[in-house]
């Protein structure tokens, strides 16, 4: 049994050097990869302003935080729900590089870089020269976004657990979701059969798109004979 943890993070801007700071963490546990719907959510208290634009992604301002936890009073419990797990995240270059700024705020050791698992670089290494951003490969999987407003971490974590198991392999023969009753709807795989891979074809516009990017590389290797 492999267990990973699939997490992403919300915050005041895109640089914590400058001090940005994490506004929302959600993580959900995964078991050979699939969601088991064990989940860990936490709305922090910035501490510091949160400025229009970012609020414009997230939905959140700075009264909406007011009276939440400090990231210092969660961080113990986000550590034990992450234990020793991989951590898989969309850009984890970017969730990492705060979370690792908020632990170095307290003295704690950095989350381990060799833990990382960029669902972003294995989307662009299937899908080169196409865009990959969730939203993106969420209507390539036909993944209902119908419940993406503003950018949410928890609901972020539950579309993401979908397009993982399809970048992994592709969904089982019997699956069926099923919503646990916690604060959020989180989805859980019930599954029955071996994976099955699920290929995707792409678009005229997607091909026409790939043709003219191929068009202007250097001897590329898609034309090679």
């Amino acid at each position: 049994m492999t267990r990973s943890v699939l997490f992403d993070t919300e915050t005041t801007g895109l640089d914590p050097l400058r001090g940005d700071r994490v506004i929302e963490v959600a993580a959900l546990e995964l078991v050979n990869d699939l969601p088991t719907g064990k989940h860990f959510h936490a709305l922090i208290d910035p501490e510091r302003d949160i400025p229009e634009e970012a609020s414009r992604i997230h939905g959140f301002t700075a009264a909406d935080l007011a009276g939440k936890p400090r990231f210092a009073e969660i961080a113990a419990d986000m550590l034990a729900f992450f234990d020793d797990a991989r951590l898989i995240a969309h850009n984890a270059q970017f969730d990492f590089g705060f979370l690792d700024a908020e632990l170095a705020r307290l003295g704690l050791p950095r989350l381990g870089a060799e833990r990382m698992v960029d669902t972003l670089a294995m989307a662009k290494t299937r899908f080169p020269g196409m865009p990959n951003s969730l939203d993106a490969l969420c209507r390539r999987f036909s993944i209902d976004l119908s419940a993406r407003g503003t950018h949410n971490a928890l609901l972020d974590c539950r579309l993401l657990a979908e397009v993982y198991v399809e970048l992994t392999g592709g969904r089982q023969r019997g699956l069926s979701l099923a919503t646990t009753v916690v604060s959020a709807p989180v989805a859980v795989y019930v599954h029955s059969g071996p994976r099955t891979p699920r290929f995707i074809l792409p678009s005229e516009a997607e091909t026409t798109a790939h043709a003219a990017l191929v068009n202007r590389l250097k001897n590329p290797l898609w034309l090679a004979s």
